[in-house]
């Protein structure tokens, strides 16, 4: 894999980046570059997305090294076919084996908006909608796993255009041909699209989003590792689960087939939830016509650290990975 991606020089420079931004004399100082070599490497490897970059309209332009996920994986987007797929399905399969629970989660699950009622408080980075006003600048990008299941022949039929993007890491998806500038209003309409297509927001675990997923549970490398988990309530983070109230239940089976953890089943025409196979996505809210599925927020001892920023998120995984080892 790292073969496929990295040029020996490449590789040798990568080493020397941190996940806190720093100029391009920093790191050619690190790695015994002169300034002007560093910076051409660097901005190539930015392209090529094997690291992160803000090039600003004054001032130097900022280098980060990112994670496999989420970082360089997301951003081969436009440099899938068949046998870069084959490489990933692989790595995949082995890094499932040796699944364990993450210390601190990159991403986490929010409710789709139809689903938060108005007497279940909510803080505002657990509102999709809210998230995005706090942005200006939006893009919208590929989604890289439906992609990758579709040249693998085992797509699905949900939207393809729906990594929504935000500030700098919008213009990083811009710049290198990942994705295209879009409007609020538009972004508004794909989280819409997202929640009739029945799909699960992620965004990064932080309170301020540089990203928001829309994904399916049969090609996300998230939902469909949670799925194979006998208990993925307790593997998610997510502030929220469902509740189900099998009395007033119809029976008319829409949100069985909208779960994308195989949570709910029909029994005697009524809704039953098994509570250890929801994340508090939502989906089964948004659509009961009957009122008997609800949102209600998790006991305090289950809820997630939500870090200030996706840069805080890194430092604390980073080094919760270097303490276990």
């Amino acid at each position: 894999m790292l073969k496929r991606l990295f040029t020996p020089e490449e590789a040798e420079l990568a080493v020397h980046l941190a996940l806190d931004r720093e100029e391009a004399k920093v790191i050619a100082n690190r790695a015994g570059l002169g300034l002007a070599e560093a910076e051409q490497r660097l901005r190539k490897m930015a392209r090529k997305g094997l690291i992160f970059s803000i090039e600003p309209e004054s001032g130097p332009n900022l280098y980060n090294a990112v994670p496999w996920v989420i970082g360089i994986y997301e951003f081969q987007v436009n440099n899938l076919d068949e046998g870069f797929v084959q490489d990933l399905n692989e790595y995949a399969s082995t890094r499932r084996k040796d699944a364990r629970p993450q210390p601190v989660p990159q991403m986490r699950t929010i409710p789709v908006g139809r689903s938060i009622e108005p007497q279940l408080e909510t803080l505002t980075y657990e509102r999709a909608e809210e998230l995005v006003k706090t942005h200006e600048k939006f893009a919208v990008a590929p989604c890289i796993c439906r992609q990758k299941a579709k040249i693998a022949g085992v797509g699905c039929d949900a939207p393809m255009e729906t990594c929504l993007m935000f500030g700098d890491w919008a213009d990083y998806y811009v710049r290198n041909g990942l994705g295209r500038y879009i409007d609020q209003a538009v972004v508004m309409e794909i989280l819409t699209r997202a929640d009739e297509a029945n799909l699960v927001l992620q965004p990064n675990n932080s309170k301020d989003i540089v990203f928001i997923c829309c994904c399916c549970g049969c090609c996300c490398g998230v939902l469909t590792a949670l799925k194979l988990h006998p208990r993925p309530s307790e593997r998610v983070a997510s502030p929220f689960r469902a509740q189900a109230n099998s009395e007033t239940c119809e029976g008319c089976g829409v949100c069985v087939d909208r779960c994308q953890m195989e949570a709910l089943t029909l029994e005697n025409d009524h809704v039953v939830l098994n509570p250890t196979r929801c994340i508090g996505c939502g989906l089964c809210v948004s659509t009961c016509s009957t009122g008997s599925l609800t949102l209600v927020r998790k006991p305090v001892g289950e809820q997630i650290k939500v870090p200030i920023n996706m840069d805080a998120t890194w430092r604390e995984w980073s080094q919760a990975r270097d303490k276990r080892g």
